[in-house]
């Protein structure tokens, strides 16, 4: 069964990410005001990025990865920049080793 990670942008211009079974429920009770706390207080203007996955455990996944991105590293996967997304994906710091 499907399952999608989708990122909605808020009326006050936040990104909200978030993964699901079921896109068009999901859709419906976030543009409703009965998704979650955070879609309530601040609705959501439009879907601006999805990806479809065979399982939600694939799908739940890479919402825990791309919450963890800066928002100028998510406007470049929304807007497909791949080049600035690479470039952002850049680690800055050297890893320490022990």
């Amino acid at each position: 069964m499907s399952s999608w990670f989708y990122i909605l942008r808020l009326r006050s211009g936040s990104l909200y990410c978030g993964s699901t079974r079921d896109h068009t429920r999901r859709y419906e009770e976030h543009f409703c005001g009965t998704g979650c706390r955070t879609t309530n207080l601040d609705p959501p203007e439009a879907v601006v990025y999805e990806e479809e996955y065979e399982t939600y455990r694939e799908a739940f996944h890479r919402e825990e990865q791309i919450k963890g991105w800066t928002r100028r590293k998510k406007e470049a996967l929304i807007s497909g920049n791949y080049t600035e997304l690479k470039c952002l994906s850049k680690r800055r710091k050297p890893r320490k080793t022990k």
